[in-house]
């Protein structure tokens, strides 16, 4: 990966403070596009990328796969739009600014989080220019995400609750009515579950699960 760099998110729009959208592609699972500009072909594919360490293994998957091609250039947001979560790019090997920089503007606009895009370049003799080249890339990216299916991702907070256990059904009910995940539980003398909750639904939770108990429950927020 050629000159990538890190920066901040730039402000986006996304859909509450609790849930934005995400690429709704299973792990693994590649949305991609292609069209030609001059006898150059431009290949977009695109991934779900939670983190950096995710956005630089898919970026590596594609170069390999497309190892004869010229360019590889990419894009990526590793967190959510509108925080200071991690983004980077590269022309690999383009003129600088003409691919990497278009396309990261495309994706920090798109109001979509934890996307990874790369463009696979096949030169096809014609020399684009400058400006061909920052409009092919950043056409690239928008005809890919016009055809990308989202879906929104909850953010959750994770807690540990004890609780006795003649609590449990109704603890039970109270999870299924905030939508939660188990994580984990554990019965001994007292019952330990380990939740996520989503971030909507934490006050709910703490103050049923409380009033349930008659304050007995022993209720630890594990996120920071």
């Amino acid at each position: 990966m050629r000159s990538e760099h890190l920066q901040s998110n730039s402000i986006v729009k996304y859909m509450s403070n609790d849930t934005y959208l995400v690429p709704d592609l299973k792990k693994g699972e590649i949305h991609r596009t292609e069209f030609t500009v001059k006898k150059s072909r431009f290949i977009t594919s695109i991934a779900r990328t939670h983190g950096v360490d995710e956005a630089k293994a898919f970026i590596d998957k594609v170069t390999n796969e497309f190892s004869d091609a010229r360019h590889n250039c990419f894009a990526f947001n590793a967190d959510k739009p509108g925080t200071s979560g991690y983004a980077g790019c590269s022309d690999d090997g383009e003129p600088h600014g003409t691919a990497g920089q278009p396309m990261l503007n495309v994706i920090l606009h798109c109001d979509v989080g934890e996307i990874t895009a790369v463009v696979t370049r096949y030169f096809g003799g014609i020399l684009l220019g400058t400006g061909g080249l920052v409009k092919a890339y950043q056409d690239s990216v928008k005809q890919a995400l016009e055809s990308l299916k989202t879906a929104p991702m909850v953010l959750m907070t994770t807690y540990k609750v004890q609780i006795e256990h003649s609590n449990v059904t109704l603890f039970q009910r109270l999870l299924n009515k905030v939508n939660a995940q188990i994580l984990n539980q554990e019965y001994t003398d007292k019952v330990v579950f380990t939740v996520m909750i989503p971030n909507d639904s934490t006050s709910l939770f703490t103050s049923s699960v409380t009033q349930m108990t008659s304050g007995r429950a022993v209720i630890e927020k594990l996120d920071g």
